[in-house]
């Protein structure tokens, strides 16, 4: 019988192999011949790999048939991976059947790649070579397998241009580009395909781009997600053009234009590694062909040394900033270092020498002394470095099946770590580790001179000032005097603050790290402070700030090795109170102010829709808790974003309120697909008509401020919920329920995920109170029942509503069924007398329950609620709507107040004069409720502020609304 072979073994490790061996007992019995080494082989491996043991213990059947194959002890062909899964996948028949083929397939090849790292049966680059052969088979293959189904279901993808059937073009970027995969890496991919066009053969056409968008989600899925089988390879797509926001799929014209007006230096960069992978390879290869000289420019490129001087100088502050000198991949002296040095040279002459233009690092290592004049020396000790560099990540890799170069911190797995390096200490293996990585941090730093930096002396004069006055160094009155001095409006209080934080618990507690981090940001932070309008207020708001973060000084790194991003949060927190508070309960936002360029230039609502769709396409669909604290970061971002905008000028009003809407609607758009998802996976899908099912049939409608394209910061959501299925059918699933209660259970899910409350803080709160009947009502109406009760049933003031409702998110066909109704709502013929009545008596009744109150009446004004403000112009475009409408149907095309005040002008019912009175004081008001809200203030001003246009807009409401 076989036993563990202990005498190999340090003693710290013997129980870790005698767990794993008692965990493969049932799989040992299933041996019944095997090579003479096979003891010391598998001894060596389960201690070396507990995810070996998991799979080995699970499938039971698995070692013998890796034993009886010889695959354990035998290289494979470039093509056996391809052939295996080919005639694998032949005979299934749904998609649950082929994650799971895939997965049960990926799972015994990584058992055996490990067994063969660990036990020195290949070498480092044979390994990495059959783990990107496995990689591309298993990409080629289940992509051959769901587009063929995808084929049946959407029709075929046809070239407008040559007519020919289309395929995808999948580009493997990074380590699967070049060949060299590590043993737990994800794989970064590009997807493209020749020619835009349509589907033929399906009932319903659909774009190519629509096409090749669907079949590269579920490529992802059944790669990427995680299931009781575990999962494939991670999927990582950012390196597409314009990243996350760029649509998942594009075709070659628009790949060679992104490429052409917008690629840069780091994209030039990651493009040297690019190989066609899987897919329509020839296509590809001629892909690769016109991409070519953007990588690979015909001189020796001088233009790209400030580039690569940034991406260095990145890759430096990230290795400060992160505190990653653990990491043999991202550290200092890492793997990134060594593949920077190669590909610096690659780029730079890669045009003028033809041998430069390889993917695999450890064949552009060797040509440097020849083709760059490199020292043979550093060319040897780089690869030497690589070699080990790799050759540790697979052992760190091998433990678990985890994507992580740290080295361990526990005795235990650093003993392990050691002993499948071929070390018998810790201290030995490291020593070796530290030699190797000092060659290579010695050589990155030799290869492109740092920019220069500020005036030291200056610096130095400036940090001694500030940190003197952190370190109590000086008297009350010498601090407060220095204050003055140096422009604070209120030098006690400054100074109070100053040392109220420095004498805090949580600052007194910091561990030495954390305070060197801390004096790192200080003399920035108040040099910044001092330029503002309200230094003491600012430093007041930037120390709430400082507090939150004091735990997590990553982001005092952060701030201390951007300045810019330091600069940009004390501009903002100097005119925001509500941006600084925003900041204080989300500091993982404090990244989205390092790039200026995205902070101040926010995408429109299809770069929206994308990046979020691509965030939310990593995310399993069953984890509902990721995905709601994605939609609320991604909310958070973009809010903040437009806040930073809006306080520099950047962005006008109309546009703040356009941006804030269309995050809004995207996140909606996200949240019914995710709610449908789970709904339909648990009851099937409802029925429109007796075997017709609903595709969806549901549409959300926005009123107010949602529905009118005028979201503030705080604003709530004003939603009704529509579908257009027969209330008396059933769903077709497993677990039929009627579809009236399948609808209200959407609604009641859709709600709950944009309520609640969770660590990433709440959506949007939602206010249902619109829909027919109110609170009383259904939750979510046919729109039949719609229709009949906006008919029949619903006072003035409902139809009013009605103005400004829009539909925000889901099906296409019924929003077109939906704006029919509204129009036949909104053009009735209405008697003039009594609708003049019911809005100027709803007015009042609001303007004396939620307006100023009498005895105040003269000193404050409600901006929203008192009379001449923003109500007052609501009601009277919404009478004049529906008191005209059956005459100028213009009138209700748009649901923005603005655009109906143009086309009440257009049609004559007011004069030019009046209509810009009207737009001019609502666009004022609005502006000053948002600048109201960022000081966290209530929507009431002092009533001399704004009195003329409040007495214009009372004047023309008088005019109008008068009988």
């Amino acid at each position: 019988m076989l036993k563990p072979q202990m005498e190999q073994l340090p003693e710290a490790l013997r129980p870790v192999l005698q767990q794993n061996w008692d965990q493969i007992s049932a799989a040992l019995d299933h041996v019944t011949s095997s090579p003479a080494s096979f003891a010391d082989d598998l001894s060596r491996v389960l201690t070396g790999s507990t995810f070996v043991a998991e799979q080995l213990g699970r499938n039971t059947e698995m070692l013998s048939n890796l034993l009886d194959s010889g695959d354990l002890y035998s290289d494979y062909d470039e093509d056996h991976y391809q052939q295996c899964l080919k005639t694998r996948f032949a005979s299934l028949e749904t998609e649950e059947q082929l994650h799971t083929a895939v997965r049960c397939f990926r799972q015994r090849e990584q058992v055996r790649l490990i067994w063969r790292d660990l036990n020195r049966l290949s070498d480092m680059r044979t390994t990495t070579r059959e783990l990107s052969w496995l990689a591309d088979a298993c990409v080629e293959q289940t992509m051959n397998w769901l587009y063929l189904h995808a084929c049946e279901r959407w029709g075929t993808p046809i070239g407008r241009d040559s007519k020919n059937p289309q395929r995808m073009v999948v580009l493997g970027m990074g380590k699967l580009g070049a060949n060299e995969l590590n043993l737990s890496s994800d794989i970064d991919l590009i997807f493209v395909y020749p020619e835009n066009g349509e589907t033929e053969g399906s009932k319903k056409c659909l774009d190519n781009q629509d096409f090749f968008i669907r079949l590269g989600k579920k490529l992802i899925q059944a790669l990427d997600n995680t299931t009781i089988d575990g999962f494939v390879f991670r999927v990582d797509m950012r390196l597409r053009p314009f990243g996350s926001a760029g649509p998942l799929a594009i075709s070659f014209d628009a790949m060679e234009g992104y490429y052409q007006d917008h690629g840069r230096e780091w994209e030039r960069y990651a493009m040297i590694k690019a190989r066609v992978m899987a897919g329509d390879k020839e296509a590809g290869q001629e892909l690769m062909g016109i991409l070519r000289p953007f990588v690979y420019r015909k001189y020796i490129d001088f233009s790209a040394f400030d580039s690569l001087r940034e991406m260095k100088d990145m890759i430096s502050r990230e290795v400060r900033r992160k505190g990653l000198n653990n990491n043999v991949k991202l550290g200092a002296g890492g793997i990134r270092e060594v593949e920077f040095i190669a590909q610096v040279f690659q780029l730079l002459r890669g045009g003028r020498d033809t041998r430069l233009q390889q993917r695999e690092l450890c064949n552009i290592l060797p040509l440097l002394p020849e083709a760059v004049g490199m020292p043979q020396i550093a060319a040897d000790e780089l690869m030497q470095a690589y070699l080990f560099l790799r050759n540790t990540e697979h052992a760190i890799q091998a433990v678990a099946d985890k994507q992580t170069q740290e080295l361990p911190t526990t005795e235990q797995e650093q003993l392990r770590l050691a002993f499948n390096m071929g070390f018998d200490t810790w201290a030995s293996f490291t020593q070796h580790l530290d030699a190797q990585r000092e060659k290579v941090r010695h050589h990155f730093t030799d290869l492109i001179a740092p920019s220069e930096e500020e005036d030291p002396e200056q610096t130095s004069t400036d940090q001694q000032l500030w940190l003197s006055l952190w370190k109590d160094e000086l008297d009350n009155e010498q601090a407060e005097a220095i204050l003055k001095e140096q422009g604070f409006d209120t030098p006690d209080e400054a100074w109070h603050l100053i040392d109220t934080l420095r004498q805090s618990k949580t600052v007194q507690m910091l561990q030495k790290i954390a305070q060197d981090r801390l004096l790192l940001v200080l003399p920035i932070l108040f040099q910044e402070v001092i330029k503002t309008d309200n230094p003491t207020e600012t430093l007041s708001r930037v120390f709430e700030l400082i507090q939150a973060i004091l735990r997590r000084s990553a982001y005092l790194v952060l701030l201390a090795e951007n300045p810019d991003a330091l600069q940009q949060l004390v501009k903002l927190c100097s005119a925001s109170n509500w941006f600084s508070e925003k900041l204080r309960t989300h500091p993982i936002l404090l990244d989205e102010l390092i790039d200026q360029n995205t902070l101040y230039a926010p995408p429109n609502k299809e770069q929206l829709n994308s990046e979020l769709r691509q965030q939310l396409l990593r995310i399993p669909e069953e984890d509902t808790e990721q995905l709601m604290d994605a939609l609320r970061y991604f909310k958070n971002a973009h809010v903040l974003k437009v806040a930073a905008s809006e306080i520099t000028g950047a962005l006008p009003l109309m546009k703040v309120s356009d941006y804030l809407t269309w995050t809004a609607e995207v996140i909606l758009e996200a949240v019914v697909d995710i709610a449908w998802k789970l709904m339909t996976e648990k009851h099937g899908l409802p029925q429109k008509t007796a075997g017709v099912p609903c595709d969806p049939d549901f549409i959300v409608l926005g009123y107010g401020k949602m529905g009118g394209i005028e979201l503030s910061y705080g604003s709530d959501l004003d939603l009704v919920f529509i579908h257009d299925a027969d209330p008396n059918l059933f769903t077709d699933g497993n677990k039929q329920i009627p579809n009236a209660v399948f609808f209200t259970r959407l609604g009641q899910k859709i709600i709950h995920i944009l309520n609640t409350f969770t660590t990433s803080g709440q959506l949007y709160e939602v206010d249902m109170r619109l829909r027919p009947s109110g609170n009383s009502g259904l939750l979510v109406s046919s729109l039949k029942a719609f229709a009949e009760y906006q008919q029949k049933e619903a006072w003035t003031w409902e139809h009013q509503a009605l103005v400004r409702a829009r539909v925000v998110a889901g099906d296409l066909a019924l929003k077109s069924r939906f704006e029919a109704v509204r129009a036949d709502i909104l053009g009735q013929k209405r008697e003039s007398k009594k609708l003049l009545t019911d809005v100027t008596e709803m007015r009042e009744k609001m303007r004396q329950h939620l307006g100023s109150k009498s005895s105040e009446s003269d000193q404050v004004f409600h901006l929203k609620h008192d009379r001449g403000g923003i109500v007052d112009i609501e009601f009277l475009v919404q009478f004049l709507v529906l008191n005209y409408a059956s005459q100028y149907p213009e009138l209700y095309q748009f649901t923005d107040n603005i655009r109906i005040l143009d086309a009440v002008e257009n049609v004559g019912l007011l004069e030019e004069k009046e209509t810009e009175i009207l737009r001019e004081a609502y666009k004022a008001y609005r502006a000053v409720g948002h600048k109201q809200s960022m000081q966290d203030l209530s929507n009431t001003i002092s009533a001399s502020e704004m009195k003329d246009l409040r007495e214009a807009v009372a004047t023309i409401w008088q005019t109008v609304m008068t009988p």
